[in-house]
């Protein structure tokens, strides 16, 4: 049986963070197991972005929330960590993005990362750019929620509400979140449109921020490091960008 072994190792200091201190030298192992046949090409010909959110240290700068806004925000912030695991929340964006990334070649498609380890500085703008500038045919923004109500839970989608492809964002939206809570069982927390987002509004292609669950929540942030969870999130993923874009197999149909 073929798999890919995807081994992260995390040494950091998470900072500019309300939330305790990340554990150090935390090693991190994840397979996603493609099956003794080979993956059925339901993506080939398209373009999928994956921008896993955050990195080990933030960027204070500031820079416009929109192209000809007067307002700005931080470039990139080092995101939350967990109540439970301690696990930085960059940290458990990558290893999803990562297991989703092969996910989505194994099925023909190719895959545009923004990054692929912890130590990088790309703000939301230049995530947004990159993205426009491969052609993305979707693009997919991974986070992970905090609150300061600890019984918060569920999966969430943010689109931007006006602008460059709003409604075909939207659209992805409302599918993919509802196969990521099917195979996962999460609640779901539905759409959210709205202007606040960096990355979102400067996309010229679809773009979803895609809040996959509570790190502020000690149960969902248990499942959110649980590689059999994040299976479930990844394949609810795949599914609803198959479903997206009209490539669902017979089996799925």
């Amino acid at each position: 049986m073929k798999k890919i072994v995807i081994i992260a190792l995390a040494a950091f200091l998470l900072t500019g963070c309300a939330v305790a201190a990340v554990r150090p030298d935390v090693v991190i192992m994840s397979t996603y197991d493609i099956g003794d046949e080979q993956q059925e090409k339901t993506l080939e010909g398209l373009i999928i972005g994956i921008d896993p959110g955050h990195q080990a240290k933030a960027n204070n700068e500031r820079e416009p929330i929109a192209p000809g806004s007067s307002e700005t925000k931080i470039k990139v912030s080092s995101g939350t960590a967990g109540v439970s695991t301690r696990t930085a929340e960059h940290v458990v964006n990558l290893q999803i993005g990562l297991l989703l990334r092969d996910a989505l070649e194994a099925r023909g498609a190719t895959v545009i990362m923004t990054r692929e380890t912890a130590d990088v500085d790309i703000s939301n703008i230049e995530r947004a750019t990159m993205m426009n500038e491969a052609g993305a045919d979707l693009c997919l923004r991974l986070h992970c929620n905090g609150s300061t109500d600890r019984s918060a839970n569920g999966s969430q989608m943010f689109v931007r509400r006006t602008g460059a492809m709003a409604e075909e964002s939207a659209q992805a939206a409302e599918i993919i979140v509802e196969c990521m809570c099917a195979h996962t069982g999460a609640r779901n927390r539905g759409i959210v449109r709205n202007d606040n987002y960096t990355g979102l509004n400067w996309s010229e292609v679809p773009s979803i921020l895609v809040e996959m669950g509570f790190m502020s929540n000690p149960q969902e942030d248990e499942q959110l490091s649980d590689p059999q969870y994040q299976q479930k999130l990844v394949d609810g993923m795949v599914e609803g960008i198959e479903k997206y874009f009209g490539r669902e197999t017979a089996q799925e149909e």
